[in-house]
């Protein structure tokens, strides 16, 4: 959010590399036209989108543009940038963005607790996602999303690991979405990677989870937040959260390292899956006393290259949070984004925003 009084500096477009080239090694965009676009429609309209026809296909197909910035912005960071949990962590607690969620929760104060009631989920947890994702709806996606899932679909980039049937896949389910609510697929804004909605939803996620919560008949992700609030909490119950786990053991608990190597090795094996007792953690040498059984995973965050990680133990419904984004630093980031509003908000003393406090950013991967 610009600084009130001036403009917002235009974003800047990635400076585009050699790794962002598509794996094919062909042309680029032209979807309509190339074989292995048809040869994917053909085989849609005999599959999932059986009952269109491949005419109907390529015919969406040919609205889209291929978007070299979001092959540029799916590649993983530079080799050498080192995570740094205590930077990550602090480009969303911060001052305006505590403050727009304390409004936020002040607004949707009774469709939180509704969601919170017939879930079990937390209002604090759905204000902390909604905050990482796109700051209480200031940061909705600028691309096109036809746009977007083509270009990862057809001309995923060498520069990572090949995830173009991840999105063949998501775009298949956007072209049904979009015939299932009755818009043009070309109507549709969100991230560069396809993601909608105050809640950032694939389009896998907004078929699957995604409700009707303020009953005016239709889903829109986009343009309500109540539905929004109502299809995070939904998506965390459908993923498995846990009813009753409701302070800070709900997500995670500061732990030391084990002096042992060995033991320290094996329990970092399952990465974010809880898998360890309580008696397991204490007999490798964990000696924090754990106030329930429940299986928990040992997390390492690093903290930059010089400092010391960061470890902790994630619950059952720590791991829940990382079905919606698959890491421990965004986890981790919206439970303590979440808390904090709700401290601030339960002492009745909201913080308010510096000039200088931090940027607005729009991809909340560490």
């Amino acid at each position: 959010m610009a600084a009130p009084g001036k403009k917002k500096a235009p974003r800047k477009a990635p400076t585009l590399t050699a790794a962002a080239a598509p794996v094919h090694g062909s042309r680029t965009g032209h979807y309509e036209q190339r074989r292995d676009v048809r040869a994917w429609a053909h085989a849609q309209v005999a599959g999932p989108l059986n009952g269109w026809t491949e005419a109907e296909v390529l015919a969406q197909l040919g609205q889209a543009r291929y978007q070299a910035s979001v092959a540029q912005l799916i590649l993983p960071p530079a080799v050498g940038q080192a995570k740094d949990w205590g930077a990550y962590r602090d480009r969303f607690i911060e001052p305006k963005r505590l403050q727009a969620g304390l409004a936020f929760w002040a607004q949707h104060e009774a469709a939180l607790a509704r969601a919170e009631q017939q879930t079990g989920v937390p209002a604090s947890v759905v204000v902390g996602i909604i905050g990482v994702e796109t700051f209480y709806g200031q940061i909705l996606g600028r691309y096109r999303v036809l746009d977007a899932l083509a270009t990862l679909a057809f001309d995923f980039p060498v520069g990572r690991s090949n995830r173009s049937g991840f999105f063949r896949d998501e775009l298949s389910e956007f072209l049904r979405l979009s015939r299932e609510t009755g818009r043009d697929p070309a109507e549709f804004r969100g991230s560069f990677a396809g993601a909608m909605g105050w809640g950032q939803f694939m389009p896998s996620s907004w078929r699957t989870y995604a409700v009707d919560f303020d009953g005016d008949g239709q889903v829109d992700l986009r343009g309500s937040p109540v539905d929004a609030i109502g299809s995070v909490a939904h998506f965390l119950q459908k993923h498995g959260w846990q009813r009753g786990l409701v302070s800070h053991l709900a997500w995670a608990w500061p732990a030391e390292a084990p002096p042992d190597a060995h033991a320290l090795a094996r329990l970092l094996e399952p990465d974010i899956e809880p898998r360890w007792s309580a008696d397991e953690l204490q007999s490798a040498g964990i000696s924090l006393p754990l106030p329930t059984p429940t299986p928990w995973a040992l997390v390492k965050l690093d903290n930059g290259g010089a400092k010391p990680p960061t470890y902790v133990l994630g619950s059952p419904n720590f791991y829940v949070l990382t079905r919606y984004n698959r890491s421990a630093y965004y986890a981790l980031a919206v439970a303590t984004l979440g808390e904090r509003i709700a401290q601030l908000r339960n002492a009745g003393q909201p913080e308010r925003p510096s000039e200088g406090s931090g940027p607005v950013r729009e991809d909340p991967r560490p």
